[in-house]
């Protein structure tokens, strides 16, 4: 399966629990424009009175198996697979995801003022919500308020102006026929 899906002349990666990434894809870090991105972000969040932090961002293929190997411990792989992507298959390893957590360090949730503000202005830097509630059957991940995905402002306006949060599956038509 293509892991890449064309949106007017960009290439946009596609991973999720059908469309794995080598073992040995490693940008090393967030990607540089989504960092310039989330620091306007950022900055216009702070001027509203929003407090956001990046709690998690690039995450290599072995970190997502060190974090298998610990969850191991203490849980059993088929719930694992509920919280946990399987390496190779979590979008940290393209180093365009990020989760965000509010001044207090809790991870941000439907009912915080942070991802109202998300909600409607994050698309306006590149970002949109990765898994929408209600989406699980689509994405493959349960509803996720914090996971925030970097796919440039053209894409990440036309997912949110097609209202509901329109998921990149949905978009790229990858679960029904092919675009």
């Amino acid at each position: 399966m293509k892991k890449y899906v064309k949106f007017n002349k960009e290439k946009i990666l596609i991973v999720n629990k059908k469309y794995k990434l080598s073992r040995f894809f490693n940008p090393k870090k967030l990607n540089k424009e989504l960092l310039i991105q989330y620091d306007k972000m950022w900055r216009q969040a702070q001027e509203d009175k929003i407090n956001l932090h990046i709690v998690s961002g690039y995450r290599s293929y072995k970190y997502q198996q060190k974090l298998l190997k610990e969850y191991l411990r203490v849980d059993n792989i088929e719930n694992i697979k509920k919280y946990l992507a399987m390496p190779g298959y979590s979008e940290h390893q393209t180093g365009l995801a990020i989760d965000l957590v509010n001044t207090e360090s809790k991870l941000i949730k439907k009912h915080h003022k942070e991802y109202k503000w998300l909600y409607h202005n994050s698309y306006k830097f590149g970002f949109i919500l990765r898994y929408p509630k209600g989406k699980k059957l689509i994405t493959g991940y349960k509803y996720e308020p914090w996971h925030f995905r970097y796919v440039g402002k053209n894409l990440a306006k036309e997912l949110y102006n097609n209202g509901d949060y329109l998921t990149l599956e949905e978009y790229f038509q990858l679960n029904n026929k092919k675009r």
